[in-house]
């Protein structure tokens, strides 16, 4: 597969946390998609998506969401019954959008599509950072963590990939849905002292400039719709941004 994305590892230091912290995550997945959202051609073509590496991964039968298991148990009866029946020879083949990553003691987001510029990248994973901190936190108080339905996670992806930054997205179990930007910059200023203790609020603060400037695919689009859909002129627009960091989605080439 011709696509390219980009893989956050958090540690977490016990292992009854990580199904839970998932379960948690999930939620969370179509922000991170949205803002990461950076392949909106494909085989020279305009798809019509924001993200469409989002969908032609999870074609792979261990692909796309996680199952909604309850704990670690849960998860190496999985294992062991995709091991038996040779659906996969080990864990590195289990492909979610979110998985557990026993090799490194850590959990692993897959959702997000590849940047062409560190800033983005950095701001990516400090916003994972934080938000696995921040429900490591919720569970060490003895807090139950909030989750959605899994038929929400199954929408959300798609709208995620197919509006990018303009989608609205369900945020609770009781089907609420917001624009994902307003829900975005509530997350960010709610969970800002969370990047402060953890030391990462330059990477944490790049989240807001790509609210404000657009995501790439929206700065991709932008070149495009100026060259008569010259795909070379996106190719180069990127090759600049990634010398010299992200460019507005209002500039024109």
């Amino acid at each position: 597969m011709m696509i390219w994305g980009i893989h956050v590892h958090i540690g977490v230091e016990d292992q009854r946390k990580v199904m839970p912290i998932i379960n948690a995550l999930a939620s969370y997945l179509p922000h991170l998609q949205a803002l990461s959202a950076s392949s909106p051609f494909w085989a020279g073509e305009r798809t019509g998506y924001a993200s469409n590496r989002a969908l032609v991964f999870q074609q792979l039968p261990t692909a796309g969401l996680p199952w909604p298991l309850r704990d670690w148990s849960d998860y190496e009866s999985y294992l062991e019954d995709m091991v038996r029946t040779g659906v996969m020879a080990d864990a590195t083949e289990v492909r979610w959008d979110i998985r557990p990553a026993p090799r490194w003691g850590t959990i692993e987001i897959r959702a997000c599509d590849g940047l062409s510029t560190l800033p983005e990248l950095a701001a990516l994973a400090s916003l994972v950072q934080v938000l696995v901190e921040h429900l490591s936190r919720q569970l060490d108080e003895g807090r139950t963590l909030s989750e959605m339905p899994a038929w929400f996670h199954r929408e959300n992806k798609w709208r995620a990939a197919r509006y990018g930054l303009d989608a609205r997205v369900i945020v609770d179990a009781a089907g609420t849905q917001r624009p994902v930007r307003d829900h975005l910059a509530e997350i960010i200023e709610e969970l800002a002292p969370v990047a402060v203790e953890l030391g990462c609020v330059r990477e944490f603060g790049s989240l807001e400039t790509i609210l404000a400037d657009g995501a790439s695919y929206e700065r991709q689009l932008t070149i495009a719709n100026a060259t008569g859909g010259d795909l070379a002129a996106v190719v180069q627009h990127l090759i600049r941004e990634f010398r010299s960091g992200p460019e507005s989605s209002t500039e024109e080439p």
